[in-house]
Parts: C-alpha cells; structure tokens; sequence
C-alpha cells in the first residue's frame, strides 16, 4: 500500500504536467474546430480557391503542432513517473536494506521492485557471487541461492560498471523456454566498490531504452546508499556496544582495591555488615561481567547504583551522604543498562571535598512523555573551562568515556531529545539530567 506522503508526491510531480496538456490539448482543439468551420463554409459557399488552401494548410498545421506538442511533453511525463516509480521503491525496500544485504531482504525488495515497475518482467539482486533474490517470470529455474550465471553480472562486479544484455545468449539462461530476452546490470556499491547489482529482466529488446537504464541505475544508487547506512548503523551498534564492554572495564581499580580493604577492616571491627558488603559485591560485580546489551527496567538501574553507592558509603562512612526520591510510574521504564552508575561514580571520584561532607541525589520525575532523572552532588563542580568538553569522547581522567557512552545509547534507543545534560557552577556541585523521551508505545509504569 502507497503511503499517503508518496501519494501527495505523485499528485504534486503529475499535476503541473497535466495541466499543461490540457490547456494545450483544449487550445488546440479550439483552433482545429475553427479551421475546421471555415473548411465547411468554403465548401458550401465557394470560397475563393486561396482562402480554402490556406485553411487546409492551416488545419495540417494544427495536427502537426498537436503531436509535436505531445511528443515534447512525453518526456516530462516519463520522468516524473520514472522518478516517482524510485522514490517508491526506495522508500519501502529502507525497512529491508536496513537489515544488510541478505538473501530475506533482497528477495522483499526484488519484489517491491517488480511491483512498482511495468516494462519489466524480472528483478534479481545478488551479492559477488550468488543470487540473493529474483522475482517475476523465470522464478522457477532462476532460483535464488545459486551461483551467479550471467558472465556479464560478474563482469558488471568486477569492473564496477553497468551491462546492458540485449538477448538470451547475453543472459546465459540454459532453459530454451525461458521468457527473458533482455536485461539490464548495475552494480550495488559500498564505499565505491561493487558489492552485488541489481537486475532488470524484460521479454523483449526493445524495451531497452534510455528511459529504462536511467531508473535502474537511479534505483542501484538508493539502493547503494540504504546499504551504506545499515552498514554504518550496524558500525555505530558495535562501536557502542565495544564501549559498553569498556565502560564496565573501566569502573575503577582503585574502587575494587578499596571496597576489599574496606570489607577487611569491617571483618574485624563488624562481622555482620562485612559478610552483607560481600554478598552485596559479588552480586555487583556478577551483573557487570553479564551481557547487558538490552533494556532493563529503570528499578534495576537505581539499585545497581545504590548498590555502588553503599560500598563507597561504607569506604568514606558519614562524609558520604545519599538520597533517593523516584515516583512510582517512572520505576518499571525500560532503559540502557550502566546509564546511572557511571555518573553516581563520577560524582563519588571527582565531588569529593575535604572541608565537608559530599551528598549525591537522585530524583525520578515523569513530564508528559518526557522522564527526568537528576544525578545532584554538592561537590567541587565542574570549571567554566572543562564544562562545553564535558560530554567528549576522551575527556577527563581513565578512558574518559562514560558521559559520552551514555549520552549516545540514550540517544540511540530513544532518539532525538534523549541523553544527558550537564549543569555546574565550580565549588557549589553538579547536577546531571537523563532525559528520556518515552517512545509512544511505551508508558512509563508498565
């Protein structure tokens, strides 16, 4: 089914060119019919011979001018339907093309193609060496899965150049009772090189036109640059789950060496909170070695904080103060795992002060479809400096990548008007604000 954009597209592409036609098809016919009058009123009032020529040549003038005019509007009219016809496909097969070039979504596309074309009888895809998808007459023996058969696809591939095959011997189909006759190659690129083509079939020679090459090769590139974005999608997924893996690597050596002391001196002086604290952080450290790619609710999130919170309560005892206020509705929201506890812990290294205590809250507010969560510290703050770097990639002590990790999967999951901001004032503290904008199918609560 046409969406209603691309509906509205077709309207606005054809409705200028129509109107055209009309008004000149209607003026036309106004001057024909005139002529036409004055050929009648020759013949039955004798008109001079000169005036009856000349209104004959008139009218062959007219239907000259007429198919002259229908003939130069004829491109137009072709290319806003050829562009229309690749803006369709494009559109529909993005779904697809976003999941890479494979056998499932080449073979979707190959029919998307098919069905929004109507010179052609087949659509193919393949990758460098086999047929990935193919669609239209000859499915039965042009089977997808196979070894690429036609030398002029591989040829097309190697030389990253399109082919146009004008007949059966060209196509290299060994059944005699094959309908194809004709076919066009383009190559599917990546970075410049040839990745697969795409292929259009016809019955005939003769469809193989101008018109055509220029739609096949239009489509191959929207087709090159949807390939081109799932694989730069697919890279940024990795590169953001590569950081993750880092991002628990890096939670603190000296926070690890620390506890352990800590739970040490408690096995002397206080048996009971050391052998908790050690329950406590083998069940901590379990959950930051496990796989935690997908969403949690946001009540998992908090209390892994917490958790962390506590260990360093127990390190720094009453010059460590935490408070926690979330509602209720917010708790159940489904969230990136490791988005709090790289900032409680930024608050905990660098908030620190001598002269005071240090207290760190956390709040947990809905706004509509907006939920805020607000990491506070009252600690030594951040510089006017160091305050526009403070979500760079590299910025700061250790790897410098925790801000900006949870900035980009927040942004990644829940999209534009996601991630974090960071407010400070230097020797007063900072406060850092998780916005997430609730997807419409999700309520925050269930």
């Amino acid at each position: 089914m046409r969406s209603c954009a691309m509906a509205e597209m077709e309207r606005e592409v054809r409705a200028p060119s129509i109107t055209r036609q009309y008004v000149t098809d209607a003026m036309l016919v106004i001057a024909t019919s005139i002529i036409a009058v004055l050929v009648l009123v020759g013949l039955f009032a004798q008109l001079p011979r000169t005036v009856y020529v000349l209104a004959v040549g008139g009218l062959v003038l007219v239907a000259v001018g007429l198919l002259a005019t229908r003939v130069a509007t004829r491109p137009d009219h072709l290319r806003a339907l050829q562009s229309h016809q690749i803006l369709e496909i494009a559109e529909r097969s993005l779904t697809y093309l976003r999941q890479g070039l494979e056998p499932g979504t080449a073979q979707a596309v190959c029919r998307l193609a098919l069905e929004e074309t109507d010179a052609a009888a087949a659509v193919a895809i393949t990758d460098t060496e086999r047929v990935l998808g193919f669609a239209g007459i000859g499915e039965d023996h042009h089977a997808a899965g196979g070894p690429i058969m036609t030398r002029a696809t591989r040829e097309a591939i190697e030389m990253n150049e399109h082919r146009i095959l004008a007949s059966k011997d060209e196509i290299g189909c060994p059944r005699r009772d094959c309908m194809l006759r004709a076919a066009i190659v383009v190559p599917l690129e990546m970075r410049g090189e040839a990745v697969g083509t795409l292929k259009f079939y016809y019955t005939t020679p003769r469809l193989l036109n101008e018109t055509q090459v220029t739609m096949v090769e239009g489509l191959a590139r929207l087709l090159s640059t949807q390939l081109e974005i799932s694989e730069l999608e697919k890279q940024t997924a990795l590169a953001c789950r590569m950081e993750l893996k880092a991002l628990q690597a890096q939670i603190n050596p000296h926070f690890l060496f620390n506890t352990i002391n800590t739970i040490a001196m408690l096995i002397r002086t206080d048996p009971q909170t050391a052998r908790e604290l050690l329950r406590e952080f083998a069940s901590f450290y379990r959950r930051m070695l496990e796989d935690n790619e997908g969403l949690i609710p946001l009540r998992q999130e908090l209390e892994y904080a917490l958790t962390y919170l506590r260990f360093e309560q127990a390190r720094f005892g009453d010059r460590l103060v935490v408070t926690s206020d979330f509602d209720p509705e917010v708790l159940d929201l489904p969230v990136p795992a490791f988005i709090l506890q790289p900032l409680v812990e930024n608050c905990v290294q660098h908030g620190v002060r001598a002269d005071r205590p240090l207290t760190i809250t956390l709040t947990g507010r809905q706004y509509g479809r907006t939920v805020c969560v607000r990491v506070a510290d009252d600690g030594v703050g951040i510089s006017e400096e160091d305050m526009p770097h403070v979500l760079e990639a590299g910025f700061g002590t250790g790897l410098g990548i925790a801000l900006k990790n949870v900035d980009d999967r927040l942004k990644g999951h829940f999209g534009l008007g996601s991630g974090l901001e960071v407010a400070s004032v230097a020797g007063e503290g900072t406060t850092v604000t998780v916005s997430i904008i609730v997807p419409a199918t999700t309520k925050a609560g269930e």
